[in-house]
């Protein structure tokens, strides 16, 4: 399909300046395809007199055959009018205003069209000294506003009224070449936003798109203006990155970027001195990760980020082992001092950092199962994520002495079953039953 609406832009190439307007005839878009609450938008806005549009990553994600998770709408009325027109609604954000409009349970994202970037003298727009956008409420129309978006395959408007396709910036012969193209200047485009460089790495991982040898080229030399961005934005973009379903190859395609640094400079420095079991460890992670999402298992942000984070905690309590401190104590000090240089850079919620010390204190308590402790530590909340987190270690190939299997077949057992395997653990290699030394009397 994308092939035929090549066909028909050649054939019109001459003819028409402006945006590609793609008849209803010569694209597989349908109405039906986009959500109630979308369309009550559009169609709300356009009975008031307003332009509204169906736009970006949407767009994009039915043309690719994908069914998007989010409809998002472009509209040349300003925020307050916006809000006038919809009782569940409200503004957010500062540096760039968007309205949320709330339809039953669905939240559609509302954006009114920016300035081009010929209007950078505007009041509402304000740079810093390296180019960071710090406020863009520099309202125009709909070609600046395309002009103004981040890559041409998100510069797709759809009108469900008239199903109507625009194009404004060659998008969909990148669709076809499956290549992610920066609209403008790449190395300005990101100084404005550099979580653009995210989403770059983040759509390429997600589409399996190649990043243009125009967009990559920056990377490398720019990943250091993430530390512009606000720890807790780093969070959401976090989520955006490894919780899609594409978490592995979006874990490579930041380490081919030089990005990943920028994100967990602690963890890729452990990369970095050539650690092989977090090669395999991360890796082993982020493929479990993938498979959870696809098959519509929940996941946890802090299973992924206890994952990324072990090998630092591992490195700081091998060298507190060996400076004297008894082990629990150096896994608790190792732990505080990788999360707070890492909250530095990502902001994590206490409600995904508490659970992540939880995961690793328990990897020194699973291998104590005697008496009563194997129950105790059955029934802790935290236990099954320890336990699988234990598995993925075992799945890297750290020996560990078969405990995954002993919890493993644990579990399955019946009470009967699990006090013979508690009591066989105080036998020795023959089935007797191990002395424990005796202490000692004092000389005195």
């Amino acid at each position: 399909m994308l092939k035929k609406l090549l066909g028909f832009f050649a054939q019109r190439q001459e003819a028409q300046r402006g945006p590609h307007v793609v008849p209803p005839q010569s694209h597989p878009l349908e109405p039906s395809r986009i959500s109630r609450g979308a369309r009550t938008v559009v169609e709300t806005l356009q009975d008031h007199g307003f332009q509204a549009y169906v736009v970006g990553g949407c767009v994009r994600d039915m043309l690719l055959g994908l069914n998007p998770k989010d409809f998002d709408v472009a509209t040349d009325a300003r925020p307050e009018q916006i809000r006038k027109l919809f009782r569940r609604s409200r503004i957010v954000g500062r540096r760039f205003r968007i309205v949320h409009v709330m339809v039953g349970r669905e939240v559609v994202e509302v954006t009114t069209f920016r300035a081009a970037q010929e209007g950078d003298d505007h009041p509402q727009v304000v740079r810093t000294e390296e180019g960071l956008l710090l406020a863009d409420n520099a309202y125009g129309d709909i070609d600046s506003d395309a002009a103004r978006r981040d890559f041409t395959v998100n510069a797709l408007y759809y009108q469900p009224r008239d199903n109507t396709l625009y194009d404004y910036a060659g998008g969909l012969a990148d669709l076809e070449r499956r290549e992610l193209v920066v609209i403008g200047d790449p190395e300005t485009r990101y100084r404005e936003d550099p979580v653009r460089m995210l989403r770059a790495v983040r759509f390429g991982a997600k589409l399996g798109f190649a990043i243009g040898p125009a967009a990559a080229a920056p990377l490398p030399a720019l990943g250091h203006l993430l530390a512009q961005v606000a720890p807790a934005r780093l969070f959401d973009e976090f989520l955006k990155l490894f919780l899609n379903g594409h978490a592995l190859a979006t874990f490579q395609l930041l380490r081919e970027h030089r990005l990943f640094e920028h994100l967990f400079p602690d963890t890729a420095a452990c990369l970095a001195a050539g650690d092989d079991f977090a090669e395999r460890f991360l890796a082993q992670a982020m493929t479990n990760t993938d498979l959870r999402v696809r098959s519509g298992k929940t996941v946890t942000p802090a299973f992924l980020l206890a994952a990324l984070l072990w090998p630092v905690v591992e490195r700081e309590r091998k060298s507190l082992e060996g400076k004297g401190e008894a082990p629990a104590l150096a896994l608790q000090k190792a732990a505080s001092r990788a999360l707070l240089r890492q909250l530095e850079r990502i902001a994590i919620p206490r409600r995904f950092s508490l659970p992540m010390r939880e995961i690793w204190e328990l990897q020194l308590r699973l291998p104590r199962r005697e008496g009563n402790r194997a129950e105790h530590l059955l029934a802790l909340p935290r236990f099954r994520a320890a336990y699988d987190f234990l598995l993925l270690r075992e799945a890297s190939g750290e020996d560990l002495g078969g405990l995954g299997h002993w919890w493993t077949r644990y579990q399955e057992a019946d009470e009967a079953g699990r006090r013979a395997m508690v009591e066989a653990l105080g036998r020795g290699p023959k089935g007797r039953r191990r002395r424990r030394p005796r202490k000692r009397k004092s000389d005195s």
